[in-house]
C-alpha cells in the first residue's frame, strides 16, 4: 500500500482551505464534544446525532432522543445532558438515542461533510484504536480540529500531533501544520495534563468545577472503537488493533 498523505485544519473557520474530496476526515474536539461522544458510544449508547443549532435539537426530544446541549462550557436551558462525558459512564444511557449540538464540536462535523470520504471523531479516550483504523484504509486523512469559536486551541491541535505521530510510518505529512503538531505532541507526551493546564479553554472548564471532564479527555486508549458517521447519525464499530 502507497503512502497516504495526512494534513492538519486548526478551524472551521479554515476548511475551506482543504480539499475534502475522499479523506477521511477526523473531527476533535478534545474538551470535550468529541471526548464526549466517544465515551458515550463506549458506554452503551445506540447513536448521537449531532446538530447545529439549540433549537433543532431540543425538538428532537419529542422524537424519542435523549437531548443533550451545551454552550459556553455549560448545559444549555432545558436540556437532559451538558457536554460532560462522565455523565455517560457506567452505561447510563444504553441503548438510547442522543441528540447533542455544542460550542464547537457539531460545527466541526458539519462542516467535514461536503465531499468526504467519510467523517470520524477523534479523541485521546480512543486514540490507537483509530490510528490503527486510518492505517488499514487506502485514503489520504484531514484532522479537523474544532478550536474556540473559530480560533485555534491547543488541545485539538495536541490530538491532531498525537495522532500524525501514530500514523507516520505509514502516511507523508502533506502540511507544515503536521509536522509542528508532531513535534509538540511528542515535546509534551509525557505530561499531557501539565502541559494542557495553561490550554485557555482548560481554565474556562476549570471555571466551572469540571476538573474531571478534564482528566478524562485526557485520558488515553479508554475504548477500542471508532465513531463514524452514518446517515447523519454517529455509531460506534469495534476496532481490534492486534
Amino acid at each position: 500500500m502507497t503512502k497516504r498523505k495526512v494534513e492538519v485544519c486548526f478551524s472551521p473557520e479554515l476548511v475551506h482551505l482543504h480539499e475534502l474530496e475522499n479523506k477521511i476526515v477526523v473531527v476533535v474536539d478534545i474538551f470535550r464534544a468529541t471526548s464526549t461522544m466517544i465515551a458515550a458510544l463506549g458506554n452503551g449508547v445506540t447513536s448521537i446525532t449531532p446538530v447545529a443549532d439549540l433549537e433543532t435539537c431540543r425538538a428532537m426530544q419529542s422524537k424519542g432522543y435523549v437531548i443533550a446541549g451545551e454552550r459556553n462550557g455549560q448545559t444549555a436551558e432545558g436540556f437532559t445532558l451538558g457536554n460532560s462525558p462522565l455523565a455517560y459512564l457506567d452505561g447510563a444511557y444504553t441503548n438510547q438515542k442522543i441528540a447533542m449540538t455544542t460550542t464547537n464540536g457539531t460545527l466541526a462535523i458539519e462542516k467535514s461533510k461536503a465531499g468526504s470520504k467519510e467523517v470520524l471523531i477523534g479523541a485521546f479516550v480512543n486514540l490507537r484504536a483509530t490510528a490503527y483504523y486510518l492505517t488499514s484504509q487506502n485514503h489520504d486523512v484531514l484532522i479537523h480540529c474544532a478550536g474556540w469559536k473559530g480560533k485555534f486551541n491547543l488541545e485539538d491541535s495536541l490530538y491532531a500531533g498525537a495522532l500524525v505521530s501514530l500514523l507516520e510510518e505509514n502516511f507523508e505529512f502533506d502540511c507544515d501544520g503536521a509536522i509542528a503538531m508532531k513535534g509538540l505532541y511528542e515535546s509534551n507526551k509525557s505530561d499531557l495534563a501539565g502541559f494542557l493546564a495553561q490550554a485557555s479553554h482548560a481554565k474556562r472548564l476549570q471555571n466551572h468545577q469540571i476538573e474531571a471532564d478534564i482528566d478524562f479527555c485526557l485520558s488515553l486508549d479508554l475504548f477500542p472503537i471508532i465513531g463514524k458517521l452514518q446517515d447523519q447519525e454517529l455509531v460506534a464499530q469495534m476496532i481490534k488493533t492486534k
